[in-house]
């Protein structure tokens, strides 16, 4: 299992700069600690991948879950857990539960 840190929303991932769409600064400090988070992880090369997420939420507000999927996707295909989330054959995501504390994602990655 892989745990990453609670993942910053679709709307603060991505920024505008000249034209281009960019992962933004908060984006970038999200990447750098799932990849660090994510170092000993099995790779899985080319091989296509189920992935199970589980998501342990840091307070009440309603949110969709398909959208705290982006961020660490790429992030994982960054550190070299897969090479591409084009590889993912199988994805599931669950709201787990409340954790003020240590909101975060628990991630499954398994051949498929």
């Amino acid at each position: 299992m892989i745990v990453l840190p609670w993942p910053p929303s679709v709307n603060t991932y991505w920024r505008t700069f000249r034209g281009r769409m960019l992962i933004s600064a908060h984006g970038r400090d999200y990447r750098v600690r799932a990849v660090a988070a994510a170092v000993s992880a099995q790779r899985y090369g080319q091989a296509k991948v189920a992935v199970r997420i589980e998501a342990w939420v840091p307070d009440n507000r309603r949110r969709d879950v398909d959208n705290l999927l982006k961020a660490p996707l790429d992030a994982l295909a960054h550190a070299g857990v897969y090479e591409d989330d084009s590889q993912i054959v199988e994805l599931s995501i669950r709201r787990a539960g409340l954790d003020r504390a240590n909101p975060r994602l628990e991630i499954t990655v398994e051949g498929a």
